[in-house]
């Protein structure tokens, strides 16, 4: 796990500065605070920060073999199964990204069908080509790309892009708009022109200075609806499920887990204590504020149950304002979602005793937890409609002018699922496509990595995804409780955890916490230049005094980190102070 970062020159392009890179790997450092390496092989000039998790003293990059050299950020947890295939044969290191190289040496572009994890790699072999880059189907790690005067540069954050002083720091209003009304942006583009992404489960291919060409590995599997009974289904779950966190669990270095007291992280949480081994370390947020949701007795009793040693981070307004600025410079790739603010410092608790978190992503995705996707099996006449019909600010008044085509994106991933085996999978299909690795999975990785800590999302793994994704809908959704094999499962594996009982449901009470501060708010954020040029003065100070609305409090919170991000990522302001300094500066 690591920040990766390169630059591949045309044939007649002038070599860059090896300073060059070295920016582009200091902008990375929190990725991977264990050690660094940097390498020139023909026109590609490939660096490394290394957060060690596999292989703590000989796992260290560029790694190579024969004429090829890679540079990954990731874990290939089907590693040992590799090695058993291909013998010891060309392997110098326990490093399970070696596996990847191998794979690359033996198979070519489509090495990466060998690979179960989650990755972003480069490999360069000079003399067949540049560079290749390639991303893990459900885009769990991210990875960034931008074409530059005859080169081509990536990393595993736009702000090493943009450190090299080759890409142009600017603004996509295309981009801020999606962001405003949906919280991410979607697709290949990024709000910074000029930086692209490479998509889940994409292979890239770069020559001569350029991209020629990309393949694409899907996450989910295909074909018609599995007529399955619910008990040979549970048990294809409880084998894909087990068998999944064991080798989420492979690591060198001490693991934990987030346990929000949901059945995401109740079922990982389960599965951990049935592998046996030492007490599972369990982190819970809670907040301090009146009337917001608390799940930590529940969670507290999960972890009771299961033997885990478990802790609970209080989380109050002060230290919210405290820290929200260098939580929000963690996401240069911008998501607004206020759960990014607990992510970040649990992230930041847990670092004390561990270096890697398994968490619950992906769970409401490929079992079907939301209550959109129950809208959305409807038809029309039975009230059905389309996921995510409305934006953050539609009818709200408070922006200046009505923001067009910010839907276009998920309409784009909507109309790509119409092949789907129900309307149900159509949806699922469509969140896993742009939510899922543009909101859930980027502010994992950017919270966690923020701290020097690895995410893993066991969930989310090919196997899991097989034995569930195309189940019939009964399987999935019941009357209105949804995730209904995953809840079963829970029951008969964990009585305890009640998995059919209601649930206060996951909330941060920002809109609480920015109401009570309405006075000094309102005022900082309207004057914002990147604020000012999209809503009045007047009424983003009338928002803020009415944030502990339901709608008013989402979208009072997106102004609130959009100000934040503005002032951090294009015009330079230190994140370093409290949002009303930043805010100020």
């Amino acid at each position: 796990m690591c920040g990766i970062a390169g630059i591949v020159c045309a044939r007649a392009a002038t070599p860059p500065d090896p300073a060059i890179l070295g920016r582009m790997v200091d902008a990375l450092r929190h990725r991977g605070p264990d050690g660094s390496g940097v390498v020139a092989a023909g026109r590609a000039s490939l660096g490394h920060a290394r957060l060690a998790i596999i292989d703590l003293a000989g796992g260290d990059q560029p790694l190579r073999a024969g004429a090829a050299t890679l540079v990954a950020n990731g874990e290939i947890y089907n590693d040992p199964a590799i090695r058993a295939r291909l013998g010891p044969a060309g392997y110098r290191t326990g490093s399970d990204c070696e596996s990847a190289l191998q794979l690359w040496l033996r198979d070519g572009q489509g090495y990466t069908a060998g690979l179960r994890g989650m990755y972003a790699i480069a490999i360069t072999e000079p003399g067949n080509q540049d560079l290749v880059l390639s991303r893990d189907p459900f885009g769990i790690k991210p990875l960034y790309v931008a074409e530059a005067g005859g080169r081509v540069l990536f990393a595993s954050e736009p702000r090493a892009i943009l450190a090299s002083g080759l890409v142009a720091r600017g603004l996509s209003p295309a981009a801020r708009n999606e962001l405003l009304q949906l919280h991410f942006t979607t697709g290949r583009d990024t709000i910074f022109p000029g930086i692209s992404r490479v998509l889940p489960g994409e292979t890239v291919r770069v020559a001569d200075g350029r991209i020629l060409d990309r393949r694409r590995q899907p996450a989910l599997p295909d074909g018609p609806v599995e007529q399955l009974g619910e008990d040979a289904a549970l048990a294809r779950l409880d084998a894909a499920l087990t068998d999944s966190v064991a080798v989420h669990e492979r690591a060198d270095v001490p693991f934990g887990m987030f346990l929000s007291g949901g059945i995401d992280s109740t079922a990982v949480l389960v599965a951990m204590a049935r592998l046996g081994g030492p007490p599972v370390q369990a982190w819970t947020a809670a907040f301090d504020a009146p009337g917001a949701a608390d799940e930590t007795e529940h969670a507290a009793a999960l972890a009771q149950a299961t033997g885990a040693r478990h802790r609970v981070l209080r989380i109050d307004r002060d230290m919210v304002w405290r820290d929200l600025p260098a939580i929000v410079d963690a996401m240069d790739d911008p998501v607004a979602d206020y759960a990014i603010i607990p992510t970040w410092l649990l992230a930041r608790a847990a670092r004390q005793d561990v270096k890697v978190v398994l968490s619950g992503e992906g769970g409401d995705e490929l079992m079907a937890g939301y209550g959109r996707y129950r809208r959305a099996m409807r038809p029309w006449w039975r009230g059905g409609r389309r996921m995510r019909p409305r934006g953050t600010f539609d009818g709200l008044d408070v922006l200046g002018e009505t923001m067009r085509g910010w839907r276009d994106g998920i309409a784009a991933a909507e109309r790509a699922t119409l092949a789907a085996p129900t309307r149900l999978a159509a949806a699922q299909a469509a969140d896993i496509a742009e939510w899922l690795p543009n909101d859930l999975l980027l502010k994992l990785d950017r919270c966690l990595m923020a701290h020097g800590v690895e995410g893993r999302t066991p969930l989310l793994d090919p196997a899991v995804a097989g034995a569930v994704y195309r189940l019939p809908d009964s399987m999935k959704v019941r009357g209105r409780m949804g995730k209904w094999l995953l809840r079963r499962w829970v029951e008969q594996a964990l009585p305890a955890a009640r998995p059919f009982a209601p649930k206060q449901g996951f909330t941060v009470p920002v809109g609480a916490w920015i109401e009570q501060d309405a006075d000094r708010l309102g005022p900082l954020v309207a004057r914002q230049p990147g604020i000012a040029e999209i809503a009045p003065g007047p009424r983003v100070r009338a928002l803020f005094a009415r944030a502990s609305e339901r709608r008013a409090r989402h979208a009072a919170w997106t102004l609130l980190f959009y100000a934040l991000w503005h002032q951090i990522h294009l015009r330079g302001i230190s994140s370093d102070g409290d949002v009303f300094s930043v805010l100020a500066a």
